[in-house]
């Protein structure tokens, strides 16, 4: 078992299958050292745990659950990098995350959206996992999902 899955079994976390494409892309590619992501949804087991904006009221996507999806988003491009470099312990550097949140015109807390995200790597990677980031508002995302992310990392 490689350094990253034991990391992976001690946190509890289970690393997902790679997400089917919804369109006319791949997962990831890669270029020299570097993987790129294509935008990763929330999906679990093919399917949105939750749809629409984020923010406070009342039909609403709470931050929280925003937070929690984000996290989700990463451990399914983390799924996608590893399936073209065959193995997380390659990895060097987590070197950009870019996030997107569907957010109410009134939602500032998208870095706090996105901080599901880079907590995670950050809790796999340790030090390596520490990266440059964007956390976007935006007015909808596919599938009308909450939350969406990209990655660039650095393999060896």
């Amino acid at each position: 078992m490689s350094l990253i899955d034991l990391r992976l079994a001690e946190l509890g976390i289970d690393l997902p299958d790679v997400v089917a494409p919804v369109a006319a892309y791949v997962p990831a590619v890669v270029e020299g050292n570097l993987v790129f992501t294509s935008g990763q949804l929330p999906m679990v087991s093919g399917a949105l745990p939750a749809t629409g904006k984020v923010g406070d009221g009342q039909g609403l996507v709470s931050a929280a659950d925003a937070r929690a999806y984000a996290r989700i988003s990463a451990l399914n491009a983390l799924a996608a990098v590893k399936s073209v470099i065959g193995s997380l312990d390659r990895i060097t550097r987590i070197v950009k995350l870019t996030g997107f949140v569907a957010s109410h015109p009134d939602f500032t807390g998208q870095p706090g959206v996105i901080n599901g995200a880079s907590d995670v790597l950050g809790e796999i990677f340790g030090d390596i996992g520490a990266h440059a980031r964007s956390a976007v508002g935006v007015a909808v995302l596919p599938l009308d999902s909450p939350v969406e992310l990209e990655l660039i990392v650095a393999f060896k």
